[in-house]
């Protein structure tokens, strides 16, 4: 019996996949569960089409990540913060202030997208990971400079 699977399957296969299982395991568990539908030849038609959208926006998600990243590369950007004498901060930089500084700057990255090498708790140079999309990540500088 064949099966189109909705979800990753532990020791199965992931979602999307087409395999063959047996009848009493597909008929009585995976499609009651919602796990998986039958693989009739209509239901592999609709799921090439969904594959070959998906991957259609895959690849613009993808384009427009690459685009960001090559503008990204080239900026530095600046953080203000209150620090004592020694130039130790008070409290941290964080990512939403990082996407802030981007963001005034013309540039939308998501906070949660952005991550540091190093925590920022003292004034100076450090460095901001943006990861935009699986394969394409960015290293922007940026300087923590006293108020």
């Amino acid at each position: 019996m064949e099966v189109i699977l909705k979800q990753d399957v532990k020791h199965l296969g992931e979602k999307d996949d087409i395999v063959v299982v047996k009848p009493g395991y597909g008929r009585n568990y995976l499609i009651p569960q919602g796990f998986a539908t039958l693989a009739t030849s209509s239901a592999k038609k609709v799921l090439a089409e969904n594959i070959k959208q998906a991957q259609f926006k895959q690849d613009k998600i993808k384009k427009d990540a690459t685009e960001l990243a090559a503008k990204l590369e080239s900026i530095k950007l600046s953080i203000g913060a209150k620090a004592g004498e020694s130039g130790k901060i008070f409290g941290k930089v964080n990512s939403i202030q990082i996407a802030d500084a981007l963001k005034a700057q013309g540039y939308e990255v998501d906070r949660r997208r952005i991550t540091f090498e190093e925590e920022p708790k003292t004034l100076g140079e450090y460095v901001a990971n943006l990861n935009l999309h699986k394969e394409v990540k960015v290293q922007v500088p940026f300087e923590v400079v006293g108020e």
